[in-house]
């Protein structure tokens, strides 16, 4: 149970795209952003309540703009050409056009019913600027297959020219892992956390049905609602630095039960993160451990 007032946390999504070769799409911050200069992140960004009506319509316009795809219904007409929503792309992120004005005028329908909730993260409060960040994932049909017409979901993502990111990639999760575990990309513990629960879902290089309906009962379980909000911790034993987070045995959890990332910083950077989870994320309600020690409490 969350103790954070709202007011104070800035509500944010982030969209977790899969395509048919189980990659996922990473986008690298610029190092000129204020948060997460120079790290690769899952496209999304802050919740706007004159442009959005809620956290999913956040979460695909962020992704729009950052990256150029446009996750749309399929039952939306698909009449724009490529150069019209490249146009609308940039007029959208330099709020030159507003993104429900431009999805009525060319009468797109948004995929909203294809984004599941796969967790929530608060923001530590030892950070001077504190987000509520809501993680949705979804499903893209096509393996980086440019779309003849040029729209939606078919198209390859390219950055938004630097402003806010600086590379685009649909890369597998295992792949992602490997390269920050040898520090050619930057994670941050959520993002490796997801990254990680991915990579053991998804081992393959081609997605089945079973695979995509697995992670959509996932979502649809206690980990598509868990709110995890990290707690710092040093064990002076070990001298290891690490985040608690919900159900872990320090926080009231089961004993033994682990639910924890021991990490290496350097400045702000991580130079290592190891996830210890060591119960079924399926079946296993790790807020609740948490609601029972803040009630004792």
């Amino acid at each position: 149970m969350s103790t954070v007032a709202p007011e104070k946390l800035i509500p944010s999504a982030s969209l977790i795209l899969v395509n048919e070769c189980n990659e996922v799409l990473l986008v690298q911050r610029s190092s000129q952003t204020r948060s997460f200069a120079g790290m690769h992140v899952f496209p999304g960004g802050n919740f706007d309540a004159g442009r959005d009506t809620s956290l999913a319509i956040t979460a695909i316009r962020e992704t729009f703009e950052e990256t150029g795809l446009l996750l749309t219904s399929p039952a939306s007409p698909q009449t724009l050409s490529k150069f019209d929503l490249e146009s609308a792309r940039r007029a959208v992120h330099h709020q030159e056009l507003d993104f429900q004005t431009f999805l009525l005028r060319h009468k797109c329908m948004l995929g909203l019913e294809s984004l599941y909730p796969f967790t929530t993260w608060i923001t530590p409060p030892i950070a001077s600027r504190r987000f509520r960040t809501q993680f949705f994932i979804s499903f893209l049909p096509a393996c980086l297959e440019e779309d003849p017409s040029g729209t939606s979901i078919g198209r390859v993502p390219t950055t938004d020219g630097g402003e806010e990111v600086q590379s685009t990639c649909f890369v597998h999760p295992r792949v992602a892992i490997a390269q920050f575990k040898k520090g050619s990309i930057n994670l941050a513990p959520p993002q490796y956390y997801i990254l990680e629960t991915l990579r053991q879902l998804l081992p393959g290089d081609a997605s089945t049905p079973e695979e995509r309906e697995k992670l959509i009962q996932l979502s649809q379980g206690p980990f598509g609602r868990l709110v995890i909000q990290p707690r710092p911790y040093y064990d002076s034993v070990s001298s290891a630095k690490m985040f608690l987070y919900e159900g872990d045995e320090l926080r009231g959890g089961p004993v033994g039960q682990l639910h924890r990332a021991i990490v290496k910083q350097s400045g702000m950077a991580f130079s290592d993160i190891d996830l210890q989870r060591n119960f079924d994320i399926f079946e296993v309600d790790a807020s609740e451990a948490c609601e029972t020690l803040a009630t004792k409490l």
